[in-house]
């Protein structure tokens, strides 16, 4: 983990104050959220603003835009309107991506898709986003670990209750996708199981691959998650 830097009085409050107020509503021009939706309840308890805010100042520009190519995997293109979308039915991970879209300068913003759907959108004009990006380039490297965070919080899977049997999985269509992310896992010492299709009578172009039971302490130190709910649940099984 990165170690948190401090800061001052002033530079909190501003923080605070602008995550209060920076949630959009459904409206995609931007506008200000008027749900009254507490942030804290929405990103988790282990994640807050200031902590991320301070996590994102430490993490070098490389690194963020490779997260965000991860978290991509589960995302579209609009080649309309030229954008990227990516959702969720937790909109308190989609806030973390805004944010580190905005520490890269890039604008972003987030709505409900639907006045009855649970379920949210965030769109991007980032221009440096690449459905094909080649994340082999990145193996060995910090970038290559964010790229794997970023992937693992957009379409990983880990259980939701922590006296549940710990794994940490990774599916996806493209079985070349999941090479790259066994890669960048192995350069850091973290065992893989093989990549296989789970059922050919399902869906015979499906992958899937899951971290080693000896290798689940180094994946959570060193790849660790930025998503709210899978950070609060590495956090707890770290103190068992």
């Amino acid at each position: 983990m990165l170690e948190t830097p401090v800061y001052p009085a002033v530079l909190v409050l501003v923080v605070c104050l602008w995550w209060d107020n920076d949630m959009s509503s459904e409206n995609p021009t931007g506008a200000d959220n008027q749900q009254g939706s507490r942030d804290d309840e929405l990103l988790g308890s282990s994640l807050t603003p200031q902590r991320l805010h301070a996590e994102l100042l430490g993490t070098d520009a490389k690194s963020l835009e490779a997260y965000l190519q991860g978290a991509l995997r589960d995302g579209t293109r609009s080649a309309l309107h030229r954008t990227f979308r990516i959702g969720s039915i937790e909109p308190g991970w989609l806030m973390i991506l805004k944010q580190v879209l905005e520490t890269l300068s890039q604008r972003s913003w987030l709505y409900r898709e639907g006045s009855a759907r649970n379920y949210w959108i965030l769109e991007t004009t980032a221009r440096f986003l690449d459905m094909g990006y080649d994340a082999r380039g990145l193996v060995g490297t910090e970038a290559g670990l964010a790229y794997v965070r970023g992937y693992f919080d957009a379409d990983g899977g880990m259980p939701a209750r922590s006296n549940a049997r710990l794994y940490f999985q990774f599916a996806q269509k493209s079985y070349v996708s999941l090479q790259t992310v066994v890669a960048n896992l192995a350069a850091w010492r973290i065992a893989t199981g093989r990549i296989h299709c789970p059922s050919r009578r399902v869906d015979p172009e499906y992958w899937r691959t899951y971290v080693l039971a000896r290798s689940h302490r180094r994946f959570m130190t060193s790849v660790n998650s930025w998503h709210p709910r899978k950070r609060q649940q590495i956090e707890l099984r770290m103190k068992i």
